[in-house]
């Protein structure tokens, strides 16, 4: 179907943060078709625990390919235990070259707490340069927010959230239902 025909579904922000010793990754609740707001209360942002180890993962883009993406990064992880990093490039270079998962369409935000990486269908597995990184609609409105706060005496989570905050008031596919997400290392 063409985009005229089915306008497909949007609204996603996510952005991680790592301050102070903590990561936070938060996700706004959105998801639109078209004009119209879907769901508000979107969950979007997850807490995974692979052979024992604390994982934080949040996604955009489509949740049943996400969902998949994320099972195959809990397989990784599983066969890689304590190996974030390795399991995110595993993951990728999967993504990259496997027919069936060539055609997801989403993107993930992971953090054991210590490393935090945006990993992408193209192959990519990036770490932001200033501890703060956003994916989704409202991805660049948050990044600019973030980086800009992570100058200030606020912490992982007050950056986040007020991140998030300024993203929703410029987004129309961004709202304020947040879930959050923390984990130290």
């Amino acid at each position: 179907m063409s985009e005229d025909q089915f306008p497909g579904w949007h609204g996603t922000t996510i952005i991680g943060v790592k301050k102070g010793g903590e990561v936070v990754i938060a996700g706004d609740g959105q998801v639109s078709l078209g004009q119209t707001v879907i769901k508000g209360t979107a969950r979007k942002v997850r807490r995974l625990s692979p052979g024992g180890h604390e994982i934080v993962a949040g996604f955009a883009g489509s949740t049943a390919d996400a969902f998949t993406l994320l099972e195959r990064l809990e397989a990784k992880l599983e066969a890689t235990p304590g190996q974030l990093a390795r399991a995110s490039v595993e993951l990728a270079k999967d993504w990259r070259t496997d027919k069936y998962l060539q055609k997801l369409e989403a993107m993930l935000i992971v953090s054991d707490g210590t490393d935090i990486f945006v990993i992408t269908g193209a192959g990519d597995v990036l770490e932001p340069e200033h501890d703060v990184t956003a994916i989704g609609s409202g991805g660049n409105f948050a990044l600019a927010a973030g980086r800009a706060l992570m100058d200030t005496d606020l912490n992982a989570e007050e950056v986040a959230r007020k991140a998030m905050a300024i993203a929703g008031d410029i987004c129309v596919y961004t709202n304020g239902n947040l879930t959050l997400e923390t984990i130290k290392k």
